[in-house]
């Protein structure tokens, strides 16, 4: 099957149902007539910038990512503003502390913008390591975040 098919069917089935997990996104899929790996699956949740985020039943389910057309950095900025609580500069990483549910979402868009300052991140449920190649960029993305931060967050 064609990927962008794959990626479409998997948009409808997350907009419709509540999906948490990669095994029940599998298991929709081949009640669709779709069969895929957990490698594909899991390509695809990241190509489409899919995330877990909790709805307003209190359910953890899979969304898609999206922004009324801000630009990368102005999603990352209002990320900042809106969601992240702290912020230690560690040698060549930054540990970020982020209001539930949210570092996964924030990792993703960094991961998107792709900056140089920034080698990898790992997230977690509401903590994300931010790894830079050097102390000197480690340094840069802390003032970046700490420039946007709300600091009525961090009490």
């Amino acid at each position: 099957m064609k990927k962008e098919l794959r990626q479409e069917k998997i948009e409808q089935l997350i907009n419709q149902r509540i999906i948490s997990n990669q095994e029940e996104l599998m298991q929709a899929l081949k009640e669709m007539g779709i069969t895929a790996t957990q490698a594909t699956i899991s390509r695809d949740i990241r190509e489409m910038q899919i995330v877990k985020q909790q709805d307003g039943d209190g359910n953890l389910r899979y969304f898609i990512f999206k922004a009324n057309n801000q630009s990368e950095q102005d999603k990352l900025y209002k990320a900042i503003n809106d969601s992240v609580t702290s912020i230690t500069l560690v040698e060549f990483m930054n540990v970020i502390h982020t209001t539930p549910r949210n570092a996964n979402v924030l990792a993703a868009i960094l991961d998107d913008l792709a900056l140089s300052d920034i080698a990898g991140t790992i997230a977690g449920f509401d903590t994300l390591v931010v790894i830079s190649p050097t102390k000197e960029s480690a340094q840069n993305v802390n003032a970046m975040f700490n420039e946007h931060v709300d600091l009525d967050n961090l009490l």
